[in-house]
C-alpha cells in the first residue's frame, strides 16, 4: 500500500478539530442536546453510522468524507518551533542541551525514534460502522497506542535503540531565549524537508525504510531492526492487529462505546490494559502486564500480585514487566500550575514513557519539556493506510520528523500518566522516584499516591487487574473528596 513520508507538514493546523463540520457533515446547533451528549474535552463526538442505508449512499458519503479529511487533515501551513539553546531539553527522561550540532544530532535520532501514530484513511470498514478512517474522532486512541507503543519499546528494545531511517528535523529553530519565556511568535513558513541543523560528517542517510546502514553488528542490528517492524505492525489498520484501531474500538465496546465516539484518557487506559491483555498470547508480550490506578492510588500489593500471579499462570517463573497507567484530573476547567512542577519531575523519570491528553478537544502525547512548554507527538495528520501485513511496509510515516511544542497553561487537566518497569526492583525504584518527584507539589492532594496493600475494586472488578479481596481493601483517606469530570473516569 501507499504510504505517505512524514515532512514539515505533517500536522495539521492546531484547533482545527471542533468546528460547525465533521468529516463533511454539519453537526447541529450548540444548543442541541445531541451535541452536548456526543461532544467531549477531546473529539467532536460520534461519526458512526448504523447499517442498513443503500450501499451507493454509503459509498458515495465515504467518497465525501474521505475528500473532506483529505483536505482538513492533511494540508498544513505552519510555524517554526522555536528550541531554546541555553535551556535542557527534556525528551523521555533523557536531557539535550542544544547548543551544538552533536547535541541537536542526538536529539533528532531520539526524537525521531519514537513511533508516530496519526489518523488513517481507506483501512477496512470498523465492525458495526461505515467508517474506514478516525480523522475527527480517534486522536486520543492514537496517543494512547503512541504511549502503549513507547512502553513495548523499552520491553522489548535496547533502551538506547535508534532508528537508523530517523528523518532529518523540519521546521524548527535553534535560539538563545531567556529561560521560561515561551515561544515568540515568528512568520509563516512554506513546508520543506530541509533543517537548520544538519547531521555532523557526509553520513548517507538511507532512501528507503528497508535500506538499512552497514554497521559493526549487521546480524544484531538486523534483529533489532526486525523487532521494531514487528512493534509497528501491532499498531496496524487491521482487524488482526493486537493495538489497531480495529481492536481496540472492539474492546471499548464492552465500555459502552463505538466507532466514532470520542474517548476519554482515563476511558483509554482501559482498553489498553485489555488489550495487552487479550494478546498475552504474543510471544513477545507473554511477560508484560498492565496496571491501571484507581482513585489516583497505586496500590503496590495489586501489583505485585498482578506480576506475580500472572507469571504463575503462564507457567514462567519470576516478575513479569508492568505498564502503570495512572488517570488524574490536574485541575477544573485548567491545569492548575501548582502540578506543573511536578509533571516536569514526572518526566524526567527513565521510568515514564509519556502522558496521554492534550488541550481541549485536541488529544496529544506528551514526551518531554523546555522551560514552561510542553514537546509532544500530535495524531491530527490524515495519512493513507499502510498494509503492515507486508514483511517489508514501510516505516517512514510512523515516525516524525516535526516537533511540536505548547505552554503548560495550555493543557487539559485531563489526562493520563504511564510509567514501565521491567522487574520487581525496577517497581520498587519506580515507587520511590515518582513518589520524590510529586513530593513537589503544594498541593494539600498530590496528583497520585502509592500506598501499600490493595485497593477498593468499586465494583467494577477486574479493571485494574488488582485484587478483589475484600479483607485486603486498604483505602487512603486522602481519596475521598476528589473530583470528576467530562474525560475523566472516577473509579
Amino acid at each position: 500500500m501507499n504510504s505517505v513520508t512524514p515532512s514539515s507538514a505533517q500536522y495539521a493546523r492546531g484547533g482545527a478539530l471542533h468546528n460547525d463540520f465533521v468529516d463533511g457533515r454539519r453537526l447541529p446547533p450548540p444548543s442541541s442536546p445531541r451535541v452536548a451528549e456526543a461532544r467531549g474535552h477531546f473529539s467532536n463526538g460520534s461519526l458512526a453510522d448504523g447499517p442498513g442505508e443503500p450501499d451507493e449512499v454509503d459509498k458515495l458519503k465515504l467518497k465525501l468524507m474521505s475528500a473532506w479529511n483529505n483536505v482538513k487533515y492533511g494540508w498544513s501551513v505552519k510555524s517554526k518551533t522555536l528550541f531554546n539553546k541555553t535551556s535542557p531539553l527534556i525528551l523521555m527522561g533523557q536531557s539535550y542541551l542544544l547548543d551544538s550540532e552533536e547535541e541537536v544530532e542526538r536529539f533528532r535520532l531520539a526524537f525521531g525514534s519514537r513511533v508516530w501514530l496519526t489518523y488513517r484513511k481507506e483501512f477496512p470498514q470498523l465492525e458495526g460502522s461505515n467508517l474506514t478512517t478516525d480523522c475527527g474522532w480517534g486522536c486520543m486512541l492514537r496517543s494512547g497506542q503512541m504511549l502503549l507503543a513507547q512502553g513495548l519499546m523499552l520491553h522489548r528494545l535496547p533502551r538506547h535503540w535508534r532508528w537508523p531511517g530517523c528523518p532529518q528535523l523540519a521546521d524548527v529553530d535553534f535560539e538563545v531565549l531567556r529561560p521560561r519565556s515561551p515561544s515568540r511568535p515568528v512568520g509563516i513558513s512554506i513546508p520543506s524537508f530541509s533543517s537548520t541543523w544538519s547531521t555532523s560528517g557526509p553520513e548517507k542517510r538511507p532512501s528507503s525504510a528497508t535500506e538499512v546502514p552497514k554497521r559493526a553488528e549487521p546480524s544484531r542490528d538486523a534483529q533489532t531492526e526486525d523487532l521494531h517492524r514487528r512493534l509497528v505492525s501491532w499498531f496496524g489498520d487491521v482487524p488482526a492487529a493486537p493495538f489497531g484501531v480495529h481492536r481496540l474500538v472492539e474492546l471499548g465496546k464492552d465500555l459502552g462505546k463505538k466507532a466514532g465516539d470520542w474517548y476519554g484518557p482515563s476511558l483509554v487506559a482501559h482498553i489498553l490494559r485489555k488489550a495487552v491483555e487479550k494478546s498475552a498470547e504474543l510471544d513477545d508480550l507473554d511477560d508484560l502486564v498492565v496496571y491501571v490506578a484507581q482513585d489516583c492510588t497505586v496500590y503496590k500489593g495489586d501489583v505485585t500480585q498482578l506480576c506475580e500471579q500472572s507469571s504463575s499462570d503462564s507457567g514462567s517463573s519470576g516478575w513479569k514487566s508492568v505498564i502503570i497507567l495512572v488517570p488524574v484530573r490536574l485541575g477544573g476547567d485548567s491545569l492548575n500550575p501548582s502540578y506543573t512542577e511536578c509533571v516536569k519531575n514526572l518526566l524526567t523519570l527513565d521510568c515514564c514513557i509519556g502522558i496521554i491528553g492534550g488541550k481541549p478537544k485536541h488529544s496529544l502525547f506528551f514526551v518531554g519539556f523546555q522551560d514552561e512548554q510542553l514537546l509532544y507527538l500530535d495524531p491530527h495528520y490524515c495519512q493513507l493506510v499502510v498494509d503492515v501485513t507486508q514483511g517489508d511496509f514501510p516505516l517512514e510515516s510512523f515516525h516524525c520528523n516535526s516537533p511540536r511544542k505548547m505552554n503548560f497553561n495550555r493543557m487539559d487537566p485531563s489526562c493520563t500518566l504511564g510509567f514501565y518497569a521491567q522487574s520487581k526492583k525496577d517497581f520498587e525504584s519506580l515507587c520511590s522516584a515518582v513518589s520524590g518527584a510529586l513530593s513537589v507539589s503544594k498541593e494539600r492532594y498530590p496528583i497520585f499516591t502509592f500506598i501499600e496493600g490493595r485497593g477498593q475494586d468499586y465494583s467494577l472488578e477486574g479493571y485494574s487487574g488488582g485484587s478483589t479481596d475484600p479483607s485486603a481493601h486498604i483505602l487512603p483517606t486522602d481519596t475521598m473528596n476528589r473530583n470528576s469530570s467530562e474525560g475523566f473516569v472516577f473509579l
